[in-house]
């Protein structure tokens, strides 16, 4: 296994005849993979949408919005947003966006397209595994967006469905009767397809590496998705089974979340001997790994990429990094009593969640000093790609510094249902991953479709995105600290009257924000038809997705079978030729990884 296959395994499958096979249940892993992105990319803007909906009803708590009456007659009667649906946009928001997006983009829509190319294997292990991954996703997405058409409406329970709320059915509220089921079955759904997917990412990771890719001189974003595959392989066979138990609750009349005694709307409830504090705990034994599921391979596709506009190795070489990933991935199976710290547990129990929270920073902390002091004294090409890649430091960095405070459980117990910590997420796992998606779609792109994105309307987007997302977020640390509590649709109380203000700021930059990703959208659009022809090895970079034709052949490489002798970051080697050398080539060089 370390020395990688003698030869890549034959493809397994015969090139797609026809649209249908091409295009639609295609087998081939980079249409899959595009697949992926493209739902990503359908689902970020549904998603901003909805952010944009919520930010006009909390400055413009009157404001009535064009057509959101037609969707939602009883949620927004003239267009203006009612509290129980202000939560409804909120859960569907905040759902969409952590599984749909974080979790589709950087892990399986690039993962799929890149991963087997970085190891010089002609396909997937399980080429229909992962055909089913992907359909299986879009039907959990078809069927979550379903619940803004249903009578009742989406649930408002938020995306972290906290039992009894979203078990007792619909007496809980607006939302709570077909929609959550919806809900729950599509997060089921969801887990499904994860699962297929992880299962073939680490068998492709481990069987079909060409001849001399060992592990050692596999890419840094190569590592971060077999990390994460490892991670959600048993993160979302977690939450797959408490879906189901959240179900049953709700259709079969099964009491396990749900205790005795409770009475909702004056109703006293059927059930008996549930714990709503199970569903917590399975939720975030989930939770806490999905947050790494969308930042490791942010992570890694960073790290991929800042060494090609720097021109030099990372400083420490990769076993540093991919050590700091191993460690975060381990350690966040051990944090995930952080997000209980006011659920009542027992204060020493806070306490052994509070010391693995603050060890886990070690790592992502060495991470960081590792992209800093490579960029320390580098001749960087400020190309779009490498601007994500510095912004997405600078997010990382703002995110996870505010993280220390929320590690603490006595200065958790005043900011956790404040909007410090929506700050905090949304910096660390959220803009973070996003920016990383949009360095991959730059750096990448031109391999993907053979035509070079625009670096003019790129960096245009880069600074609108990067000044905006500091104008929506970081105002939010001093909301927290002023005591406004998030899920909030309107602000009466006298001590949050003075806040509104702030508010309007936050909306206005958000709309300016989201308007900036049009730029974005028509670069991706016109680049993908219109752009200049991409060479096949645009950035000079070394690792193998660049020792092929933009876009790549049916089976990668055009039936040659690679030998790699190097790793994938050779950069300005003492007597090479040039200033890199391809991980095939078989012109000597010290490997520094």
């Amino acid at each position: 296994m370390e020395q990688g296959s003698a030869q890549p395994a034959a493809h397994h499958h015969a090139p797609p005849q026809g649209f249908i096979r091409n295009y639609v249940f295609s087998l081939d892993h980079k249409v899959i993979g595009l697949q992926y992105y493209g739902l990503a990319l359908v689902a970020v803007v549904t998603g901003m949408v909805l952010s944009w909906f919520m930010r006009i009803h909390l400055a413009w708590g009157a404001a009535a919005i064009p057509l959101l009456d037609k969707l939602s007659p009883n949620g927004a009667p003239g267009g203006v947003i009612t509290p129980e649906y202000y939560l409804s946009l909120m859960t569907m928001h905040g759902t969409i966006m952590v599984f749909f997006v974080l979790t589709n983009a950087p892990f399986a829509g690039f993962g799929n397209y890149f991963l087997p190319i970085q190891i010089g294997a002609e396909d997937m292990a399980f080429p229909r595994f992962n055909m089913m991954s992907f359909w299986t996703t879009l039907v959990a997405f078809l069927v979550l967006i379903a619940a803004f058409f249903v009578a009742d409406g989406p649930p408002l329970s938020g995306w972290t469905a906290y039992a009894p709320l979203s078990a007792v059915g619909k007496d809980s509220g607006p939302g709570e009767g077909l929609g959550q089921s919806l809900w729950g079955i599509s997060i089921a759904l969801f887990c499904i397809g994860q699962l297929l997917g992880s299962l073939n990412f680490i068998a492709t990771t481990l069987d079909l590496r060409t001849k001399g890719m060992t592990l050692a001189r596999m890419p840094l974003s190569t590592w971060a998705w077999f990390i994460t595959a490892c991670i959600g392989l048993l993160a979302f066979a977690v939450l797959f089974p408490a879906c189901i138990l959240l179900i049953l609750d709700r259709i079969a009349g099964t009491s396990f979340f749900v205790p005795a005694g409770l009475v909702v709307s004056d109703k006293l409830q059927p059930h008996s001997g549930g714990s709503p504090l199970l569903w917590q705990h399975l939720f975030w034994f989930f939770g806490h790994p999905e947050v790494y599921i969308a930042i490791l391979p942010a992570m890694g596709i960073i790290s991929h990429i800042l060494p090609t506009f720097t021109r030099k190795p990372l400083l420490g070489g990769m076993r540093v990094l991919t050590a700091c990933m191993i460690a975060i991935g381990f350690l966040s199976y051990m944090v995930w009593g952080h997000h209980m710290f006011l659920s009542g547990m027992n204060p020493f129990s806070a306490l052994l969640f509070s010391v693995p929270t603050l060890f886990i920073t070690i790592p992502a902390t060495i991470a960081t000093l590792v992209w800093l002091s490579s960029i320390y004294g580098a001749n960087i090409r400020f190309t779009t790609p490498a601007l994500f890649c510095l912004g997405f430091i600078s997010v990382f960095i703002s995110g996870g510094i505010s993280g220390f405070f929320l590690a603490q459980p006595s200065i958790d117990t005043y900011l956790h249902a404040t909007y410090f910590v929506v700050a905090h997420f949304h910096f660390v796992m959220g803009v973070a991953a996003i920016f990383a998606i949009f360095a991959g779609t730059y750096f990448w792109g031109p391999k993907m479709w053979g035509r070079m994105m625009n670096e003019t309307l790129g960096k245009w987007h880069f600074w609108l995105t990067f000044i905006g997302v500091y104008g929506i977020f970081m105002p939010m640390h001093y909301l927290g600290l002023a005591g406004n509590v998030r899920r909030y649709s309107a602000f009466t109380d006298d001590f949050l009257v003075p806040l509104i203000p702030v508010h309007k700021f936050i909306t206005y930059s958000a709309l300016i924000t989201g308007a900036a990703q049009l730029i974005f959208l028509y670069n991706l659009i016109w680049s993908r038809f219109k752009g200049p022809k991409a060479a096949d090895n645009p950035w000079e970079a070394t690792s193998l997705e660049w020792d092929t034709t933009s876009p790549p052949p049916f089976d990668n490489f055009g039936g040659r079978h690679l030998t790699v002798y190097h790793g994938p970051y050779e950069y300005n080697v003492e007597g090479s030729q040039g200033d890199y050398v391809m991980q095939t080539s078989s012109e000597a060089a010290v490997e520094k990884s």
